[in-house]
């Protein structure tokens, strides 16, 4: 659970505003190469230009000691430009988490250890795949008083829901978005779902339930607000 100040109260759409006032240090998860840039790549690119030299401490649990993991470290560094980030990688297999509960607590907790964020970003907790699902159950246990907000990840499962916080993006963040993932992730492009078209609409989509044109949807489970300032 963390705070976060209001700007405004709310707009003429009546959509209230909500400004995490000093975003020094930002913490991001995922349990496979490319589900932080998928789930939160123009976040991520939004918040690094206008907050350079922002610190970010990056876990993913899979994909270590291969060519996913070059592919990841290309992809982070491009989206979050001009920030002082540090990516772990682990090697747990994908698709097993349940199954390396142990070590994967153990890397969220070693996470943990080494940075007090003022943000967590990582999957939402009703995510339908077992391994964001478990992460996901991972992170509060560890990042007990922290802002946490969950991405979502279009899939053949399909289990978007309506998310609670929204990031609106400029055209031009949504579009480098798409871009980024297509140049730095050359492993995923046969994939049917892996596409300009699935990334773009669904941020046109969630632009439309936030009043703009493009944006990436979020999930909290508790949030204090802090209205005195």
């Amino acid at each position: 659970m963390g705070a976060v100040g209001a700007s405004k109260t709310a707009g003429e759409d009546g959509v209230i505003r909500l400004t995490a006032d000093d975003i020094d240090r930002v913490a991001v998860l995922g349990a496979h190469c490319d589900d932080i840039a998928i789930g939160a790549g123009a976040t991520l690119l939004t918040l690094c230009r206008a907050r350079p030299g922002l610190r970010v401490d990056a876990l993913v649990l899979s994909g270590g000691g291969t060519p996913r993991e070059d592919e990841e470290r290309a992809a982070l560094a491009a989206f979050c430009e001009g920030a002082e980030l540090e990516l772990t990688v682990h090697k747990l297999p994908d698709g097993r988490l349940p199954v390396h509960w142990e070590e994967a607590k153990d890397a969220v907790e070693q996470l943990r250890g080494r940075t007090d964020p003022d943000l967590v970003i990582a999957p939402r907790v009703d995510d339908a795949h077992q391994d964001h699902r478990g992460l996901a159950e991972l992170v509060p246990t560890a990042f007990r008083d922290h802002l946490t907000i969950g991405y979502e990840i279009v899939k053949w499962d399909g289990d978007l829901g309506t998310p609670s916080l929204y990031q609106p993006l400029a055209d031009s963040i949504a579009e480098a978005k798409a871009r980024l993932l297509r140049q730095h992730y050359p492993s995923q492009r046969h994939r049917g779902w892996f596409d300009d078209e699935a990334f773009l609409g669904l941020a046109r989509i969630r632009g439309i339930e936030c009043g703009t044109r493009y944006a990436e949807g979020f999930y909290t489970r508790k949030l204090t607000l802090n209205l005195e300032g």
